[in-house]
């Protein structure tokens, strides 16, 4: 048997709260606004789909359920400062991007920004679920343009080479950790 100690349910999530954190961000009636979310994943291939957590209690969510769109930003370690603040503050409260002197660019296909310094974009389109958004905060979205750091992203996979870019995981406390070294296994 195994060696094992107990997790405290209410901590057993970041057993597997290890992906990629994100920004999203969102946009709706003038108002633009970015928030940082560790529980996002992608759904499905074609077409692609992810779902994120977005709290009912969020500015974001207001933006999101308004304009049925939003853009997960794939921040580096660069921007970790950046996504701690913007996960720590409301949007109600303060202009996040003249706050924390986060720039963004306009996307293609939604009008919701994308984030600067990021290492992939996924302009996404919600799939309207009202059961689980109120239920869970669940959001799905299919995913109708995506975008990558050439330094980052080559030929379809995350580059580990040495200097390369990489993803960041928050971990929480304010602890995060960055994608680790690439390794194959062979069959």
């Amino acid at each position: 048997m195994s060696h094992r100690v107990a997790v405290e349910l209410s901590k057993a999530y970041r057993l597997l709260n290890h992906g990629p954190t994100v920004l999203v961000s969102s946009a709706y009636d003038g108002a633009v606004n970015v928030m940082a979310a560790a529980w996002s994943m992608p759904l499905d291939f074609s077409p692609p789909k992810v779902a994120v957590v977005i709290d009912r209690n969020t500015w974001t969510r207001r933006l999101v359920e308004g304009s049925g769109e939003f853009a997960l930003n794939v921040p580096s370690r660069e921007l970790a400062q950046q996504t701690l603040a913007v996960g720590s503050r409301s949007g109600r409260e303060v202009n996040k991007f003249d706050e924390y002197g986060i720039t963004a660019f306009s996307a293609e296909k939604i009008g919701a920004p994308l984030i600067n310094g990021c290492l992939g974009w996924l302009e996404c389109r919600v799939i309207p679920e009202p059961h689980i958004q109120e239920r869970y905060d669940l959001f799905l979205a299919e995913v109708i343009a995506a975008w990558a750091d050439p330094a980052a992203f080559v030929e379809g996979h995350w580059s580990f080479d040495e200097g390369s870019p990489r993803s960041i995981h928050y971990i929480a406390g304010g602890n995060f950790f960055e994608t680790g070294e690439a390794f194959d296994v062979k069959k």
